[in-house]
């Protein structure tokens, strides 16, 4: 069945929460959000953009820091209000230089950090 764009379930400000994921080895490596508007170009290009909610723009991910995401597979969850992107990452895909953005652990109501930045990296 074709895909339909409109079928998804879009929040109140047209957004839509996008899970990227490794490819690969399925590590979870971001969250951010999607409108309509960057899920078709991502869909075009096969390269992720998001919608910037503090830009109030599309942000191609990768653009400036050549950090790019490229869509393997794009999965709809079961009530169709998220995404999870299956991707190619190019380098570390948090801003903070790490593989991931989901590198601290809650653990005995204690924060650890459990990942170390990317190699070569300035944090």
């Amino acid at each position: 069945m074709p895909f339909d764009p409109a079928s998804l379930r879009f929040d109140d400000r047209g957004l839509i929460p996008a899970i990227a994921q490794d490819h690969d080895n399925g590590e979870v490596l971001m969250m951010a959000w999607m409108n309509a508007q960057s899920l078709a170009k991502t869909l075009e290009t096969g390269r992720v953009t998001y919608w910037s909610r503090s830009r109030n723009a599309l942000w191609a991910k990768g653009e400036t820091s050549g950090n790019v995401q490229d869509l393997v597979e794009l999965r709809i969850d079961c009530d169709r209000d998220c995404l999870l992107l299956r991707v190619r990452q190019t380098g570390p895909a948090c801003h903070t230089n790490r593989r991931s953005c989901f590198y601290t652990a809650l653990r005995d109501g204690d924060e650890t950090e459990i990942m170390q930045p990317e190699p070569g990296s300035s944090t």
